[in-house]
């Protein structure tokens, strides 16, 4: 019988309802309490500024829950449970009419996001195949042709609820299409192993 195996795929994770209700929300009030500036590239994008998780006390408690997760995805990543921190935090309330570009996360090799209030449908969070691969330089696409995880340019994240947290590899573009709801407003964070070790050749991060 013929089998299809899913080659070098690119793992996802979705921990539905990680944060507890109690920590999310005084995440919601710190962060609307906090200082915030614009995006670059719209004027309904804003963020608090990105920070230590060691010198924030709420920080801090939001990725003590991630870390567990972490150590997790790092087996799927790296084959072996390593020490994992999580090196900067930061918010991104999201306006009515605003979108994020598309983008990935430099010097990082784990990033996540953890969902504090509820998403209109228009506004998932959309990750996007990686530009520049070895793929074929001609697409298919029809109004009748079947779209699977072989052939899709893009994933669209499914509704996420507050207290979510979703992991992806660092270099994995993704976006957010323009809010057609109230403000969305979401914790993301990048993360680093203590280590990689190839062969005796190791490398240590530190914070």
């Amino acid at each position: 019988m013929d089998q299809i195996e899913a080659l070098f795929p690119i793992p996802l994770m979705r921990s539905p309802g990680l944060l507890n209700p109690t920590l999310n929300e005084a995440a919601v009030v710190a962060i609307r309490n906090a200082r915030i500036e614009a995006n670059l590239r719209s004027d309904q994008l804003f963020h608090t500024e990105v920070a230590d998780p060691g010198n924030n006390k709420l920080f801090r408690e939001i990725a003590n829950v991630a870390i567990p997760k972490l150590e997790e995805f790092g087996v799927l990543l790296f084959g072996e449970k390593l020490r994992w921190t999580v090196k900067e935090m930061w918010t991104n309330m999201l306006e009515s009419g605003g979108s994020q570009t598309l983008h990935s996360h430099a010097n990082s090799f784990i990033s996540g996001i953890f969902y504090l209030t509820p998403s209109h449908p228009a506004c998932k969070t959309v990750f996007v195949r990686p530009p520049g691969g070895f793929e074929f330089s001609f697409r298919h696409h029809t109004k009748s042709a079947a779209v699977g995880p072989f052939n899709a340019g893009k994933y669209v994240l499914p509704e996420a609820e507050p207290g979510d947290l979703v992991l992806f590899p660092s270099y994995v573009y993704h976006e957010v299409p323009r809010n057609q709801g109230p403000q969305r407003m979401t914790i993301a964070f990048n993360a680093m192993p203590d280590h990689l070790d190839c062969w005796g050749y190791r490398i240590s991060f530190a914070p």
